[in-house]
């Protein structure tokens, strides 16, 4: 299995192996530094595909062959297009799970508490989402991700459990973060790129054509491109005869501590 563990006993055998080809019979030096970068390759793949499992194992979607999808949403809660997100969802009779960002509860406590009074779960995403989140010491995320938790739970009484990495970076310190503050990390099969794709038929186009047994679809309850595209595309999940349940029980989750 190819994990932060096994990628440095490997490459640290080899390297002392070529120390001892190239001590005995010379080798050209190039080698070392083409090793580094196979090495630092491996590595980032790891740190940004959240699915990989590199630092820690990830839930990214659901073994199964029944026609079952999770969606659900990140970065809110936001006053604008997540009260419309739920509106609709409320229409359609559709759970969704929404990891939200702790610095955006005060002001939309409302919110927050309708996403709840609703039937959605909410994760936590990080209190700040920082630009170089990834980069915090184990303390200072873990200190990050305890904000989260007290806001939310001074708002709703209830303490996230689920954790989703702000920007879906993992490394050593947010695998410590997570095992240390006994959260349960939930990634996703399928991101939208609704932040990137302003287009919504081209948003429609790429999320559709990702539908299949078990998905989590990763959208952004921030983004005007997902309130548009999102109505067509429940209709294209239910046309092809596809059930859109809550994440949780999907992925058979505890979403509370």
């Amino acid at each position: 299995m190819l994990n932060f563990r096994n990628t440095n006993i490997f490459f640290f055998t080899l390297l002392i192996v070529l120390i001892g080809i190239h001590i005995k019979v010379g080798l050209p030096v190039f080698i070392y530094p083409l090793l580094f970068i196979f090495y630092s390759g491996i590595v980032f793949y790891g740190c940004y595909y959240v699915c990989s499992g590199f630092f820690i194992e990830i839930v990214c979607s659901a073994k199964t062959n029944k026609k079952e999808i999770a969606i659900s949403f990140d970065d809110g809660p936001a006053e604008n297009h997540t009260p419309e997100i739920l509106k609709l969802l409320k229409q359609e009779n559709i759970n969704a799970a929404f990891f939200c960002i702790g610095k955006h509860i005060e002001g939309n406590e409302g919110i927050l508490k309708q996403i709840i009074a609703d039937g959605h779960i909410v994760g936590n995403h990080s209190f700040s989402h920082h630009f170089w989140f990834d980069m915090f010491s184990c303390r200072k995320m873990l200190a990050d991700l305890k904000m989260m938790d007290d806001e939310m739970e001074k708002v709703t009484g209830l303490k996230p459990k689920l954790f989703r990495p702000p920007y879906g970076v993992t490394n050593p310190n947010v695998k410590k973060a997570i095992v240390k503050g006994q959260y349960t990390p939930v990634g996703w099969s399928v991101r939208s790129m609704d932040t990137v794709i302003k287009d919504e038929n081209k948003l429609l186009q790429k999320i559709n054509g990702s539908l299949k047994p078990g998905a989590v679809f990763l959208f952004h309850d921030t983004s005007k491109s997902t309130l548009n595209a999102l109505p067509a595309f429940i209709r294209e999940v239910k046309n092809r005869g596809y059930n859109i349940i809550p994440l949780d029980k999907m992925l058979h989750l505890k979403p509370y501590a």
